[in-house]
C-alpha cells in the first residue's frame, strides 16, 4: 500500500483541549481502519511541527479522506506528504530517461 507522511499541528483549539489529544488519537487510528488504512509511526515532535505519523492507505484518495477527516474536527492542520519507501525510489530513478 501507499505510504503517506502527516505533518501535524495543533491549532488553538487543540491546545485548549491538549488532554484530549490520545482519545483524539485513538479516532485517528480507528478512522484510518476504517478507511482500510494503518498508522505504521506516531511521534510527538517539536519545532515546526507537533506531530508526525507515517500512514499507510489504498491510494491517494483514501489518504485525502482521512487527512480531511482527522482535519475537519479543528484541533489540527495537517499537511500529507506520499512517500517513496527505498525500494520504490530506486525503481523511480531506474525509470529515467
Amino acid at each position: 500500500m501507499p505510504t503517506y507522511i502527516h505533518l501535524t499541528s495543533y491549532t488553538g483549539q487543540g491546545v485548549q483541549n491538549i488532554e484530549d489529544s490520545p482519545d483524539r488519537l485513538d479516532d485517528a487510528k480507528e478512522l484510518a481502519a476504517s478507511l482500510n488504512g494503518e498508522f505504521k509511526e506516531f511521534f510527538l515532535t517539536f519545532g515546526q511541527y507537533d506531530i508526525v505519523a507515517v500512514t499507510e492507505f489504498p491510494d491517494d484518495e483514501t489518504a485525502a479522506q482521512f487527512a480531511l477527516g482527522v482535519g475537519s474536527e479543528g484541533a489540527v492542520t495537517t499537511e500529507t506528504l506520499k512517500a517513496f519507501p527505498e525500494d520504490e525510489y530506486r525503481d523511480v530513478i531506474a525509470g529515467l530517461p
